[in-house]
């Protein structure tokens, strides 16, 4: 069995974003699941059920409230609880959210996001910590069409995804140039959406934009490795490690002129195994890659488990280099649009001493696929 690529295989995801709605209110996961207060805890939690890696993130609005002026308290004693417990974290820079002086289309937003990157890099350096996992955008591709085309997430914008993508690629380069000449051991981890887009049988001329869609969802990494707009920067040495992000409603029938009408499931003609799309980004790009998130919410959330780690072990006997699986969110919490109660973690909300429910039929499964995939891993709540 191939060795995991992080501190264990299974990691854990805490939901980290941090945009504003239309509203003008600002979302912010971190503080109302309560992990800011509760980070040691949660991290001791992951330990507990053999977990010893997780995703997690910065909030650059707390960070650079003012411009040019960086304050890591709420950064923190998180990384040091995490240091202090033994799991090992991907930190996300930017997770949909940034500070409010700043116009995410400016000449001035690349700049401004390297100096965070900068800054970031020194505090590490200074703890001693030379050798981070770094995600500097998550989900560029996705957030410059929600955000450029349809509308959906700040700033809110249309038919300016193509400006959008290349001014978050800018960003995400100038950030790792800085972060590299600081940490030059640090190692980059690039998130994208994994999706099957297909056309409609009964639409034949509608085929090849759909095949474009479903290629168009490479193209941030593309440009990251400088095969794409190369004048944006990007280097192959800048894509290390994709992490790929699949729920299962990641496979629709493309209809042109409006959001897709039909989802695919398993059963349904056009539905493909998930060890064929990772076999295919796997020979597209050549680099280490896991499942950076996946999850669903309720009931079918050990079941979703077991059928993407089953999918997972047949890419792997393919020789499909996939390196972890990571259950996102690890906690459950507020939705983003009505704030309700997302059941789709493992555990609940924090009470106020910090102990949350764990829901057991997912514990349970978890535990089996630790043991499949890394049978020498120590379950001490088992």
């Amino acid at each position: 069995m191939r060795r995991s690529l992080f501190g264990s295989f299974f990691l854990g995801g805490f939901e980290c974003s941090s945009h504003r709605l239309r509203s003008g209110r600002r979302l912010d996961l971190v503080a109302s699941t309560r992990h800011d207060a509760f980070a040691r805890q949660d991290y001791e939690r992951l330990r507990e059920v053999g977990v010893r890696a997780a995703r997690d993130g910065l909030r650059w609005h707390l960070v650079e409230a003012r411009p040019g002026t960086y304050d890591f308290s709420s950064f923190l004693p998180m990384h040091r609880a995490a240091r202090e417990v033994g799991v090992e974290v991907i930190w996300d820079l930017f997770h949909y959210g940034w500070p409010d002086d700043l116009d995410l289309f400016s000449a001035e937003f690349p700049d401004r996001f390297a100096g965070f990157a900068r800054a970031f890099a020194e505090l590490l350096k200074a703890e001693g910590d030379l050798a981070p996992l770094v995600t500097p955008i998550n989900e560029i591709s996705w957030f410059a069409f929600v955000g450029g085309h349809s509308a959906y997430l700040n700033p809110f914008a249309s038919f300016r995804s193509p400006e959008l993508k290349r001014q978050l690629v800018l960003a995400a380069v100038a950030a790792m140039r800085e972060i590299r000449a600081v940490l030059p051991a640090a190692r980059f981890v690039h998130t994208e959406p994994l999706i099957n887009i297909v056309g409609d049988p009964a639409r034949p001329h509608e085929h090849e934009i759909a095949r474009w869609h479903h290629a168009n969802q490479f193209e941030a990494l593309d440009m990251l490795a400088g095969r794409v707009a190369p004048e944006l920067g990007g280097d192959e040495s800048f894509l290390d490690i994709v992490g790929l992000n699949y729920y299962p409603y990641n496979q629709w029938i493309h209809r042109e002129g409006g959001p897709p009408e039909v989802n695919l499931f398993s059963g349904d003609e056009l539905h493909r195994p998930l060890h064929t799309l990772l076999r295919d980004v796997h020979e597209r790009f050549r680099r280490p890659l896991f499942l950076a998130e996946t999850g669903c919410e309720g009931d079918e959330r050990p079941a979703w488990l077991a059928h993407v780690c089953d999918e997972v072990e047949i890419a792997r006997s393919i020789g499909v280099d996939v390196g972890g699986v990571c259950w996102y969110p690890i906690l459950n919490h507020p939705g983003w649009d009505d704030d309700r109660h997302c059941h789709n973690g493992l555990w609940n909300y924090a009470d106020e001493g910090g102990e949350r429910e764990r829901f057991e039929p997912l514990a349970a499964e978890l535990a089996r696929q630790v043991r499949r995939f890394e049978p020498e891993a120590d379950l001490a709540a088992d």
